[in-house]
Parts: structure tokens; sequence; C-alpha cells
């Protein structure tokens, strides 16, 4: 109860919305190792990501107050349209981004067409489906998040490539503070437990 004897309301949940490539189980704890070094080579303060949630957006779709099944029936019919893809993606270097707090991440020194050609199908298939004000106009720097640093952007430093054959791509539902995410839909084999 509140100061007046009302009912404290609870927490209100931020649904967030997301495609993403999702590591196998090789490709994670060769991620967790690239994160290990980036501890133990450059300090940094940073809150680090548990290694289950490891993944690369395609396209974020948004954080929402109240659950958009619109929007998820949406990105379901262009994951439809898009279907299944597969191919590999080298990693080879540690980076971090500008920002409040500047996450630490891989990358690779090249994007493979393939990857490109997804995300820019994904995103028209979005577009004719009706969530055209849901997608980024921005670029596409894919990447991996290994963690938020605290105020420090981490030196490049190039890593032993990582190869990561990605088999597929997963509509994603996450609670933002929680640890879990939801997979909505899957097109082709993510890797996913």
């Amino acid at each position: 109860m509140d100061l007046l004897g009302g009912a404290v309301p609870e927490e209100a949940q931020i649904h967030r919305l997301f495609f993403a490539l999702l590591p196998d189980e090789v490709a994670r704890q060769r991620f967790a190792r690239a994160a290990e070094t980036l501890r133990r080579d450059q300090p940094i303060r940073a809150r680090w990501v548990v290694p289950d949630r490891y993944h690369a957006t395609l396209h974020f779709l948004g954080d929402f107050p109240l659950w958009r099944q619109d929007v998820v029936d949406a990105a379901k019919a262009a994951g439809d349209k898009v279907g299944p893809r597969r191919f590999e993606w080298t990693l080879d270097y540690l980076a971090g981004f500008r920002g409040r707090q500047p996450p630490c991440v891989l990358r690779g020194s090249e994007t493979p067409p393939e990857m490109q050609a997804l995300w820019r199908d994904l995103r028209q298939a979005l577009i004719l489906a009706g969530a055209g004000n849901h997608v980024g106009v921005g670029s596409f720097t894919p990447h991996v998040t290994l963690g938020y640093s605290h105020g420090t952007v981490p030196d490049i430093a190039q890593i032993e490539p990582i190869l990561w054959r990605v088999e597929g791509y997963a509509l994603i539902h996450s609670i933002v503070g929680e640890r879990d995410y939801r997979v909505l839909g899957e097109w082709g084999s993510t890797g996913h437990s």
C-alpha cells in the first residue's frame, strides 16, 4: 500500500521484440572464450552478457509497454516470406561502440553477402507485412555483444577467428530486465536450446 492506503502499482513490463541470429553451443563457447580474453587483456569494468544470451540482432522491432500481437504477427509473416537462410560468418576482432554504457562486441572484418541479403530481405518483408514503422532506417552493423562497459570503449583487438555457421534466425521476445529470451518463431535451425 502507498501512503494514502491505495494499492502500489506493479512495475510495468517492457516487451522487447527483435529478429536475431542465435549461436549454436560451439559458437557460444567460442564467444565466451573471447569474452574471457577481453576481460583478461583489457582492464574494463563491465556488466557481462551471460553466454546463453549471446546473439546478433538482425532487426530491432521495439520496446513496448503492452504486448503487441499485431507486431508479432507481422514479424512472423515477414519471416515466413523470407524463409530460412544459411551462411558462414567469421568474427575476428573485439571492439566497442560509443555510448553511455559502451558495448564490448565481437565483429567480423567482412560481412557475408548472404547476411546483408537476409537483413535487406527481412527489412523489406517487414515493411510489406505492415511493420515498417518498427524497422530502423539505419545501416546494419553486425556484431555480438559480450558486455556493457562502465564508460570505457575497449580497444580494437584482433582475435583468433571464430567461424560461425549460421543455420537460421529467430524472432525473440524478452522482458527488459529479465534474464530469459522467448523464441516466438524460428526459420532454419537457430541453435536455440
